[in-house]
């Protein structure tokens, strides 16, 4: 029997009708549906679909523990951004979220405030001033604060070999009792994100730039309000427009004002410039 397009599409999508789990079944039946129009829109080949399963293989076999090459493609694919902006709780007056992004950690070591985190990361020096309110604006305390960036090369420690398992600009610091938190670090850099795998070279082949604007990864925890995960951008850079991963929101963009050698906010003498940065958290009750 000569089964037409559209048949086929009934068929695998009727294939579903029994599965007893009611939001599986309709993600898979939509994911059909849309799987053969896309096929069908574009009149796919099968050469060039073996070339796609050949691009998501590739994607898988260059994930590991420290890199997750699936969400750079979901990242450079506006599809990761789609989803925070789906489910982002700056309606209720939280701050904006943003996208994870692929070099997050879950052994980030615990820091007391005020330590330095850039843990001999190359770049001027930093310091960051925080603090993490309810979205009605009490202060959040014992709220951890998970922080992650790259140098001023633009890498981040998992992608330096002779790092091993050490971490640099990278920590977890609680917030004192007034919802307070502040770390030493570098100041970030824009970056390109890896072009050595199957996504950037996805981008180079589509004529898409690689960078990211200069930013610093949070996500927030605190008790009786929602997780936030959100970057802080460097005002001025040149790809806050053209983030590569869409993940630029304007009330992300902090002042990062600079300042000549001397003493710093915690009292600390610098022999050279460095670099203040001080930002409101403001976090959604959990429902």
């Amino acid at each position: 029997m000569t089964f037409s397009p559209e048949a086929i599409t009934q068929a695998a999508v009727a294939s579903f009708a029994q599965c007893d789990n009611p939001r599986l079944k309709e993600i898979m039946q939509s994911l059909v549906k849309h799987l053969h129009a896309f096929a069908q829109e574009t009149k796919l080949t099968e050469a060039e679909w073996m070339a796609g399963i050949q691009f998501l293989t590739a994607t898988g076999h260059k994930c590991d523990d420290v890199r997750q090459e699936f969400i750079l493609l979901s990242d450079t694919l506006g599809l990761s951004m789609l989803l925070v902006a789906m489910h982002d709780g700056a309606a209720h007056g939280a701050t904006e979220a943003t996208v994870l992004g692929p070099f997050h950690t879950p052994d980030a070591p615990l820091m007391e405030n005020g330590s330095d985190m850039s843990n001999g990361a190359p770049g001027e020096p930093m310091y960051v001033s925080g603090r993490v309110l309810s979205a009605d604006g009490k202060p959040l305390a014992s709220a951890m604060v998970d922080v992650w960036q790259a140098d001023s090369e633009g890498l981040y420690d998992v992608q330096r070999d002779e790092l091993g398992s050490d971490r640099r600009a990278r920590g977890l610091i609680k917030t004192d009792a007034d919802g307070r938190f502040t770390f030493w670090s570098v100041l970030p850099e824009a970056y390109p994100i890896p072009t050595d795998g199957p996504v950037g070279q996805m981008l180079l082949a589509s004529a898409r730039h690689p960078w990211r604007p200069a930013h610093i990864h949070f996500m927030i925890a605190a008790d009786g309000h929602q997780p936030l995960v959100t970057h802080i951008f460097r005002e001025g850079d040149q790809y806050l427009d053209s983030d590569a991963v869409f993940g630029v929101r304007p009330s992300l963009v902090g002042q990062f004002a600079k300042h000549a050698a001397g003493l710093a906010p915690d009292g600390r003498k610098l022999e050279q410039d460095f670099w203040t940065m001080g930002y409101e958290f403001a976090m959604q009750a959990a429902e």
